[in-house]
């Protein structure tokens, strides 16, 4: 789980306002930040299958936003991918 804070700095660096959580670059942002716990988490406890389940659904949503601004927005999405450090 990611805190407020951490949110609202995302929110900050990525979103058009300070309220502004449904563009694309946020919520793939967000999402990036979950699976890097996520990840973290079952580094540590392995056999963790609920976790292992909601990271892949994380990824899948991410996957989805991602291949929306590649259809969409060629530009903003090699920006988000560049800026997050994502693979293709």
């Amino acid at each position: 789980m990611i805190t407020k804070e951490e949110k609202q700095d995302i929110i900050d660096r990525f979103g058009n306002g300070p309220d502004d959580t449904g563009t694309p670059e946020v919520q793939i942002a967000i999402f990036t930040k979950r699976i890097e716990r996520l990840t973290e988490h079952l580094k540590e406890h392995p056999n963790d299958n609920s976790t292992r389940h909601g990271l892949l659904d994380l990824v899948g949503k991410r996957r989805r936003l991602l291949n929306y601004l590649e259809e969409n927005e060629i530009e903003r999405y090699r920006a988000i991918r560049d800026e997050l450090e994502l693979r293709k």
